[in-house]
């Protein structure tokens, strides 16, 4: 809860940062904040944190905290990653407040207790990354990318929204725990309109973390959003996104499985099969990632399907959205060197990349080995997690199609390492890595070897 109100906090004095003089301070204030929230976040591991004043709406238990805590480092290191982002002077307190008011609102998601405040963190997170998908005013794919983003998140929203509404009908309460108990009293007499709520919430969310049939507008706001920004999307905003997906569907609406799951299945298989095969044929690497998100989506909705009501599911969402959180930010910011160093973002901008800058091609062969679930990365262990989640449910054929497209996965991944170890570059110029970047990728590159290299050491840290 502390950490949640450091980041609000950060997120005004952002907004007045033209005021008190201290745009120059600004990251080192943002970065010894969200310190803060990783300190306060610690210290309440054993104590559930829970203000009187929001009881029933927002409770920080560890569940909670293990997701802020990701998205908080994750946010840690975008910051340092973004460094020269913010190079505009007149734009620096603008595009600080709205980073840091987008967490503001992943964070809320990862914590609610009521609909309400689930709505609010949907609109707190989404709307200030409308205006950053668009915020490189000048690039007329950036622009495009904040308007179909918009336009489709307005949508989303209103889903999600009328979903809501036809479940308070049903139940008369926004309180995910008085849901629960509602489908637990009236079971076999449940009015259908709460299912079509259900599913509309559903459809929502699966827009949100790009699911197919619901991905149309990924590849397109990925690829014109600046990459850094795209980064952030592609790694708070689905921790955040699928912290809410597991709360409501495995707490509150768990009783009205029957309704959802099989909806479920399809739309993950749906999800596997155009991510992969879509993503073989891309040539822009930018628009690759982002097909493969789709697949990563897929892959931690599975765990949802699985239904398992114990903690392993729970560890298996939580290590996968860290493995993939490590991989993603080594891969953006990667792309994001090659594109300052005057290469553009198709698979031949990394021909030869082992030779112009050797530790940045390991780095990034390191991502492409863990998001393609290569052992001994973190991307092998996330994928096996979710396998023995979902090996004893009837979905086995769904196990075995994720087995089958992760070989599809393997060979666009693959790609990337081929350019970059066993293709000749045209330019044979040295890449320039700045040390903020620099100093990201060796972190994030430690730690996806480390938690592949020892596993069990993750799932004990987030035992709950």
């Amino acid at each position: 809860m502390k950490g949640l109100l450091i980041i609000s906090a950060l997120g005004l004095l952002a907004m007045l940062a033209e005021i008190f003089k201290v745009k120059k301070i600004i990251l080192p204030l943002t970065l010894l904040g969200i310190i803060g929230a990783l300190i306060a976040n610690y210290f309440e591991w054993n104590t559930t944190m829970s203000i009187s004043y929001f009881d029933n709406m927002i409770v920080f238990d560890r569940p909670a905290l293990a997701f802020s805590g990701i998205i908080l480092c994750t946010a840690f290191f975008w910051f340092i990653m973004a460094n020269d982002y913010f190079h505009e002077d007149t734009n620096v307190a603008d595009h600080y407040s709205l980073v840091l008011f987008a967490l503001v609102g992943a964070l809320m998601l990862t914590a609610f207790k009521n609909m309400t405040t689930l709505f609010l963190g949907v609109e707190i997170m989404s709307i200030p990354l409308y205006v950053l998908a668009a915020s490189k005013k000048g690039d007329i794919k950036s622009n495009e990318a904040g308007f179909k983003y918009l336009i489709m998140g307005s949508f989303a929203s209103a889903v999600l929204l009328f979903g809501i509404a036809l479940i308070y009908g049903a139940t008369g309460s926004f309180d995910i725990a008085a849901i629960s108990n509602y489908l637990a009293a009236n079971e076999g007499n449940i009015p259908k309109f709460f299912h079509v709520g259900v599913i509309f919430m559903l459809i929502a969310f699966c827009f949100k973390v790009s699911a197919a049939p619901f991905h149309f507008w990924a590849p397109d706001v990925y690829e014109g959003s600046p990459t850094l920004i795209t980064a952030l999307m592609s790694t708070v905003v689905k921790t955040a996104a699928f912290a809410a997906i597991f709360k409501l569907f495995m707490l509150a609406f768990a009783l009205s499985s029957p309704v959802w799951s099989s909806i479920l299945a399809m739309i993950i298989a749906l999800s596997l099969i155009i991510s992969n095969f879509t993503a073989a044929t891309q040539t822009s690497v930018k628009r690759m990632l982002a097909y493969s998100s789709i697949s990563h989506a897929a892959f931690m909705l599975m765990v949802v399907l699985a239904n398992v009501r114990n903690n392993s599911s729970l560890d298996a969402l939580i290590y996968y959205s860290l493995a993939y959180c490590g991989g993603s930010i080594i891969a953006f910011a990667t792309l994001h060197v090659i594109s300052s160093n005057g290469g553009d973002e198709s698979f031949t901008a990394f021909n030869g990349l082992s030779k112009r800058s050797p530790l940045l091609a390991f780095f990034m062969a390191l991502a492409m080995l863990s998001l393609a679930g290569i052992p001994v990365t973190a991307g092998f262990f996330g994928k096996y997690f979710v396998f023995t989640n979902m090996i004893g449910t009837p979905y086995k054929w769904l196990l075995i199609m994720a087995v089958l497209t992760s070989g599809v996965g393997v060979y666009y991944y693959m790609k990337v390492i081929i350019a970059m170890y066993f293709k000749s570059a045209d330019n044979e110029t040295a890449v320039e890595i700045k040390m903020p970047i620099k100093f990201t990728i060796i972190i994030a590159g430690i730690v996806t070897l480390l938690i592949g290299i020892v596993p069990g050491m993750i799932a004990q840290l987030f035992k709950f």
